[in-house]
């Protein structure tokens, strides 16, 4: 009976430990896990004189394309030069069929030997002057007519270049497509759509640096030609052209190119790139900026890189106290200490 008795107010108070015990160490974890502080190292946010440069991808072009087309349909008698040929303005690269040409030109010598008799009647009293205008009028739009025929029969090249297409062979009819097309590629030019914040900033004859994939390690030099005056209201952007000197023939259209221009000097913040962190599963990239004890997340827009700092566009200011060390795995509000 005594037993029994011991036993039952034994089991109260060991519970009663037991209870106290695990409140005891709960309150413990707690207080620690609360007092836990990440050790970082931060960076003071300073401006710095950064050059403004951005760089645009392009596809190399033509200076100037000319399609060689007769303005009437005809057969072609010779084709002087192929793909690959160079020719220069007002050098003869096709002839076509001349059976118009000297039916023409027959027809023109007729009416001048008409003209030749009237002139002369005319001046004996023999006609009216409005009979000899009218006869000089033929003339004129024979002679005008004949001109026309010569030029789409011996067919020249307007600019100099290279000829880079030929869709016929001798004895074909030219119709629907150009007989050759020619290209001027000294120089070429590359066409690049910048964005309108740089509008101010551009002016015809501003210079450029081009590289190209298929020429690694070359450089080439390139002012702005031409500056349009207007925007796509969509992509907020406004082309520009830059031209290219090609003297070398080393450059050739297709290629794909990059264009760096220097739009000037801004004071920039510049923060170390340890401090610059990736957004998982997207392109975004954010810091955190030690406040009060604090880690505070900051979503940043990149510039260029310098070296090991970034350019930061937005998002930071100067004073600010950027994490450079201590910052992975730091979340929104985590208690931080700074240390030197």
């Amino acid at each position: 009976m005594m037993n029994r008795n011991i036993f039952q107010t034994f089991v109260p108070f060991v519970a009663l430990l037991l209870i106290y015990s695990c409140t005891g160490t709960s309150s413990g974890i707690e207080t620690e896990a609360k007092g836990a502080k990440t050790n970082v190292r931060v960076e003071e946010v300073r401006l710095a004189p950064v050059s403004q440069l951005a760089t645009f991808t392009a596809t190399v072009e033509a200076k100037a394309v000319n399609n060689i087309t007769p303005a009437m349909g005809g057969r072609i008698r010779t084709i002087h030069v192929d793909v690959g040929s160079r020719v220069r303005q007002g050098h003869a690269v096709v002839t076509m069929d001349a059976a118009n040409y000297s039916q023409q030109e027959t027809q023109l010598a007729t009416l001048k030997r008409d003209y030749e008799r009237y002139r002369e009647l005319y001046e004996v009293g023999g006609i009216a002057k409005q009979q000899l205008d009218q006869l000089k009028t033929q003339l004129d739009i024979a002679q005008t007519a004949l001109d026309n025929i010569e030029e789409n029969t011996r067919l020249t090249s307007p600019i100099n270049g290279v000829v880079t297409a030929r869709n016929f062979d001798p004895g074909d009819v030219a119709a629907g497509m150009p007989i050759l097309t020619v290209e001027n590629i000294n120089p070429v030019k590359v066409i690049i759509h910048v964005s309108e914040s740089y509008y101010s900033n551009v002016s015809k004859g501003m210079p450029a640096t081009i590289t190209l994939d298929a020429l690694p390690g070359e450089e080439f030099e390139g002012k702005a030609s031409l500056v349009h005056p207007t925007l796509n209201p969509v992509s907020h952007t406004f082309p520009v052209e830059i031209e290219v000197s090609n003297a070398h023939s080393m450059i050739r259209p297709g290629m794909f190119a990059r264009v760096t221009m220097n739009f000037g000097v801004n004071e920039r913040p510049l923060v170390s790139d340890r401090a610059v962190l990736k957004q998982t599963g997207s392109n975004d990239r954010y810091v955190f900026v030690e406040k009060e004890g604090k880690a505070v997340y900051t979503k940043v827009e990149l510039g260029i890189r310098i070296d090991d700092k970034y350019e930061i566009i937005s998002g930071l200011n100067t004073g600010d106290r950027v994490i450079i060390e201590g910052n992975t795995g730091l979340v929104e509000g985590a208690e931080v200490h700074v240390v030197p």
